[in-house]
This record gives C-alpha cells, structure tokens and sequence, in this order.
C-alpha cells in the first residue's frame, strides 16, 4: 500500500470512528429531560386514564342534554307508496308486527288484481307536565356528570401521585448509582493497595484476598444499583404516558433544594375521594326520585294530520296510475292520558327497595372515604415531621462515617489497622452516602403524600416553585 492509499484508509478509519462516537451524543441529545413539575404537567394531559376520564365526562355531559331534550315536543312523519292486492276482510287480530294492516270494506269478490296505495302524515305530540318523572331523569343525568367529573379528579390525583413517585424513585435510584460508583472507586484503591502490599510480603495475602472480596461486592451493588436506575427510568416513562423510551429526570434542584413548609390543609370535603363519594350518593337518590315519579300518569297533547290515496273502490277496481295521489285528509287533536301498568307495583316496589340499599352502600362508602382520608393526612403529617428530622441528621452521620474512613485508611496504610477494619469504616461511609443523598428525596416523598391526602398537589407544587424547582 503506498503513502496515499495509507492516508485515506487512516481518514475512513477516524470518519467512522468519529460517526460512531457521534451516534451515543445524538441518542442521549434525543433523550427527554423532565422536571418534576413538567412530568406532573406532561402525565395530566397525555396519560390515557385521564383522556378516558374526560371522555367519560364528555360522555355523560351529553347524555344529560338528551334527558333535557325530553321536555321538547315530538313530531313524527311519513310517507309510503306501495302496490298490492286490496282484499279485506272482516275480523280483528291481536296486537302483532307481521301481518301489514288493511282497510276498508270488504269486496264482494277476492281478486288477485294489484292497485297503487299511497299515505303520508305527521304526528304532534307534546307532554306539558309529568308529575316529575322528567325532572327526576335530568337530575339523574346531571348527578351522573357530577360523578363523572368526580372521578375525573380521582384519576387526575392518582396519576400525579403515581408520576410524582415514579420520579422520585428515578432520582433515589441515581443517587443510589452515585453512592455506590464511589464506593466500588474506594473498594478498588483500597484493593490495589493491598494487593501491592501482599505482593511485597508486607501484609499477608489473606488481607488482599478480603479486599478483591469487598472489591467485587462493591462491583455487583453498583450494578444491581444501574439496573434499578433502569427499571426507575422505564416506570416513569410508563407513567407518563410515553410509548417510546427512557427518559432523564432533572432533579439537580430538587436534591440541592430545601423543602419548605407548606400551606395549611385545605378544607376536606373538597378532597376528590370525598367529592366522589358524594356524588356517587347524589346519583344513587337522584335513581330513587325516577322510581318514585315512574308509576304517575302522562298528559300528552297530540295533533295529526294524514291523507291517504287508494287505487281501489268497494265497487270497481281501477289500474294505471290511480293511487299514487291522496283521496282523502284527515286532522285530529286531543288529550291522551297514560296510565302506567297496575300489575307494575310488586317489580317497582322491589325496585325501590334495591335502589334504596344502593343509596344506602354509596352512604357507607362515603363514609369509609373520610375515616380513609382522615387517617391518611394525619400518617402523612408525621411522615413529614420525621424525614425533616432525618435530613438535619443525616449530614451529621456522613461527616463522622467521612472521618471513621479517613482515619481507617491512614492507620491502614501506618500499619496499625487491617484492611478488615478500612472495610467496615467504608461500609458505614456508603451507607451515610446514600442515606444523606436521599434524605431530601424522602422529604419530598413526605410531602408528597401530605399532598395527595389533602387532595390537591397545589401545595406540594407551590414548595417545588419556592425550592426553585420549575
């Protein structure tokens, strides 16, 4: 190969290398970064729970306008033209939806002869008053959106509650890999150290045998701590409401941040746990009030109109085209009361009393809501008090594990120690590590849980913002 051919191929070979190296910056820019304020805002409006729970809401909204649309009056129309025989006769059948009906008289013989028949008409009718049957239903349908809207708050805070600590978890785990990368960097000097000791017969063997032990302990926590990080990761990411994954978590602030305290509890029944349990009440007596009006008589208001044309006569049969016009019109009006069925009562009287025990179990579960809610804001409140208590302590426990470890490895390295005790002090160190790295995490999680029992994360935001977390 000559000078030239040697300098291209040396191009291609830092081209590729260089495209190669590329390719990890390009994917990790692609990669999504959130806040916890903007992975609570993203999951509110692209989780498909809540789409569904909007829908549902959309959904009842409209069902509501169709019990309204009750109170406008009806008109039904028609028009048919058909050809057939016209032999009648006397009788009468029972109610049934096979045999067309025939009128007119009866011919003085049968003919198999075919005429035009043609009819149009419209019908008029209007309910004026129900004796509330009407009213009851559109109560009905509203305490039906009432619950969907309910619901509709109960998704929306569980969503964030999930999304709120599937993004701590993430940031727990980081801090986990972090705590766990220097110590497996400690285990690893300490371990070249000793190994180097050993060789030179300066310390027994046995001592560099502990070390690599350690060593390699270290290893698989750091890497159990990565996978974990990476399940974290894809948690969150199915929280959000993202097909596509992972995504990175921004929580410098959050971590740096001093949570401060937050706003008084709001008032209880305004929690969304509550407002369901409400209006799951409301709709099972609004169901009771319909019951109670359906076995009142209807007033109905009615006018028709109507022309028929035949092609028949009772004394001769005409062909051709006669028939396909009208030959007559008629007009009525009146009133038409309905009576419900009487042998009704024993099915709506065990209808009452099944929606009766309904309304009765929604009374019960909203009133488990409350002790529920109740207990879980006071659990919160000393959840908070005590990981306030944890993170003011935890640097003071790291600053002594620091010292411990630092004092172990010089007597380690004077001769004075053995590598069993640089072992234990660099556990304990690890330990302060990753317990002071995520004392604020839980202080976090704490008001977290203070927030989602009160009902609302607008103070669990309001102290995001004021930590300077956007």
């Amino acid at each position: 190969m000559n000078l030239r051919g040697a300098v291209f191929f040396c191009a291609v070979i830092a081209f590729m290398t260089g495209v190669a190296q590329a390719q990890p910056r390009e994917q990790q820019a692609a990669v999504p970064v959130f806040t916890l304020p903007e992975a609570l805002e993203y999951a509110n409006t692209h989780y498909p729970t809540v789409r569904a729970a909007i829908e549902q809401v959309n959904a009842s909204t409209a069902n509501a306008n169709v019990a309204r649309s009750a109170y406008l009056p009806r008109l039904d129309a028609i028009w048919q033209t058909n050809r057939g025989t016209v032999n009648n006769i006397f009788g009468q059948l029972l109610p049934q939806s096979v045999i067309p009906s025939l009128s007119g008289p009866v011919l003085s013989s049968s003919s198999s002869d075919t005429v035009w028949g043609t009819a149009t008409g419209g019908l008029l009718s209007w309910e004026p008053f129900d004796f509330g049957l009407r009213g009851s239903t559109v109560r009905e349908a509203d305490a039906a959106v009432n619950r969907a809207r309910a619901d509709e708050g109960v998704t929306r805070l569980a969503v964030q509650q999930a999304v709120a600590h599937a993004f701590l978890n993430a940031v727990a785990a980081q801090q986990a890999v972090t705590a766990a990368e220097a110590d497996l960097q400690r285990r690893q000097t300490i371990a070249q150290a000793a190994r180097t000791l050993a060789d030179n017969q300066l310390r027994p063997g046995a001592e560099a045998s502990r070390a690599d032990a350690e060593r390699a302990a270290a290893l698989t926590r750091a890497i159990q701590a990565r996978q974990a990080l990476v399940i974290a990761r894809a948690t969150l990411t199915q929280m959000l409401g993202l097909v596509d994954g992972p995504v990175a978590v921004n929580a410098l602030a959050l971590i740096e941040s001093e949570p401060s305290e937050t706003a008084a509890p709001a008032d209880r029944l305004q929690h969304p746990l509550i407002q369901f349990g409400q209006a799951a009440v409301d709709l099972a007596r609004a169901r009771e009030s319909v019951l109670a009006a359906t076995d009142r008589p209807r007033v109905l208001l009615e006018s028709s109109f109507f022309a028929r044309g035949s092609g028949a006569t009772p004394d001769t049969i005409f062909g051709g085209t006669h028939g396909l016009g009208f030959d007559r019109a008629n007009w009525a009006a009146g009133i038409q009361v309905v009576f419900p069925n009487l042998f009704d009562f024993a099915s709506l009287r065990a209808r009452r009393a099944a929606a009766g025990a309904l309304t009765r179990a929604e009374g019960a579960r909203y009133d488990e809501a409350l002790v529920k809610v109740t207990s879980e804001e006071r659990a919160a409140e000393a959840m908070v008090a005590a990981t306030r208590e944890i993170a003011q302590n935890t640097p003071v426990q790291l600053a002594a594990a620091q010292q411990s470890e630092t004092q172990a490895r010089a007597r380690y390295e004077a001769g004075l120690a053995s590598v069993v005790e640089v072992a234990e002090a660099q556990n304990l160190l690890v330990q302060a590590e990753y317990l002071n790295a995520v004392a604020r995490v839980d202080v976090w999680r704490a008001l977290l849980s203070q927030a989602v029992a009160r009902g609302t994360l607008g103070s669990f935001i309001d102290a995001l913002r004021a930590a300077g977390v956007q």
